[in-house]
């Protein structure tokens, strides 16, 4: 499938994905600017149990993890990929996770979030979808995925995965709350504009 920003190709063929996007030198990279690891709603881990401790400089965060290559631990691949995505850099996230593990959730869920940040949302819906077929309870899939109806306008899908987050951990949890407030912002913003 090809956008303007992207082409995405089927599973198996990532590496190639990855050599085909445009992007920008690892220089150029935003970086988390916080002072250790951070802890988002829907956080993961840190950025990487070797890079970890210097997210709070810039430039040695961007040495510590170096360029996309095959060759890293996936886990490394996807930490760097999950902060570049957190912190806006969605094509150059990408470069990181479609090298990574494809049949780990956590990696299929943050290329859709990339892919959908960078507006190719119907390729997202593919990887939410592949990740909940992983884990069927991973929930971060479930709320993005919610996010993903509501730029499509389909409310009643979002709240359909709002209630599949209520059912796996209730309605205190981070993804609850998240996706909550992301139909709430939607609704107001439809019902005033």
């Amino acid at each position: 499938m090809t956008n303007s920003k992207y082409t995405v190709f089927p599973k198996g063929s990532q590496v190639l994905a990855f050599t085909c996007l445009i992007g920008v030198g690892v220089s150029q990279i935003a970086a988390p600017a916080s002072a250790g690891p951070v802890t988002l709603a829907k956080d993961t881990g840190p950025a990487s149990a070797r890079c970890d401790g210097v997210l709070s400089d810039r430039s040695a965060w961007l040495a510590c993890i170096g360029h996309p290559v095959a060759a890293k631990p996936s886990t490394e691949l996807f930490y760097a990929g999950y902060w570049l995505a957190r912190s806006g850099s969605y094509k150059e996230a990408l470069k990181f996770l479609l090298l990574a593990d494809q049949k780990d959730p956590r990696v299929l869920t943050y290329i859709g979030f990339s892919l959908r940040k960078s507006g190719n949302i119907e390729s997202a819906f593919g990887y939410y979808t592949d990740a909940l077929a992983l884990d069927p309870n991973y929930n971060v899939a479930r709320a993005y995925l919610g996010e993903a109806h509501l730029t499509q306008n389909d409310v009643p899908r979002a709240k359909a995965e709002l209630n599949q987050i209520a059912t796996r951990c209730g309605t205190n949890c981070a993804e609850y709350i998240d996706l909550a407030g992301h139909i709430q912002k939607y609704e107001n913003a439809r019902r005033h504009g």
